[in-house]
């Protein structure tokens, strides 16, 4: 601070003169805005969520691994899609803390898109998205390898504070029901969702 002195006593700081004084704050400026700039900057690791394209591969993967298939059903004009992703869904792939209890796909409704079914066949997304009743975006689904429903949807966020918990327990029922063996909802429970069903 070119020769200028402070003194610290006691917690206070005593400055020498009006030009040690500004530099100091001048400094301290600087740091809070160096440290405010660096943890805006640095952010977390971009992570996507796999886009559905094929259930029978998904299945194999699900079957193979014990694990419950979480698909989000999503629109491109839907706010509260981006919410459960990016608060929810994309941590959680971030964390690696799930790779080994679900494996999650996003089913973006309005591309209209076609998919390869449980069976094999093409199905659009908004044709799985009837056949499953996840019509309202976002909704979420966790499926066994045979697309038999394992729990409740969760459709829609009512409040964002206990979604993170809703999730969590819809995940551990799936994968609770899942090794414990064939005990699933019968609603809407099919081998395969088929364009037309």
């Amino acid at each position: 601070m070119a020769g200028a002195v402070l003194n610290v006593v006691v917690g206070r700081v005593y400055y020498t003169d009006m030009r040690s004084k500004m530099l100091f704050w001048l400094a301290t400026a600087f740091f809070a805005v160096s440290g405010y700039t660096v943890s805006a900057t640095s952010t977390l690791p971009e992570v996507q969520i796999t886009p559905l394209t094929d259930l029978q591969q998904d299945a194999r993967i699900a079957k193979s691994k014990k694990l419950p298939i979480l698909i989000i059903f999503t629109a491109g004009y839907c706010h509260y899609c981006e919410v459960v992703k990016e608060e929810f869904l994309k941590p959680m792939i971030r964390s690696g803390e799930y790779v080994d209890k679900v494996l999650i796909r996003e089913a973006e409704v309005d591309s209209y898109t076609d998919i390869r079914d449980f069976s094999g066949k093409p199905i659009g997304l908004d044709n799985l998205a009837v056949h499953y009743r996840a019509t309202m975006t976002p909704t979420v689904i966790l499926l066994g390898p045979d697309g038999e429903l394992l729990t409740q949807r969760l459709v829609g966020v009512t409040t964002v504070d206990f979604y993170g918990g809703f999730l969590d327990d819809a995940i551990d029922t799936a994968l609770a029901r899942l090794r414990a063996g064939p005990t699933t909802l019968s609603e809407n429970s099919a081998p395969a969702a088929r364009a037309g069903d």
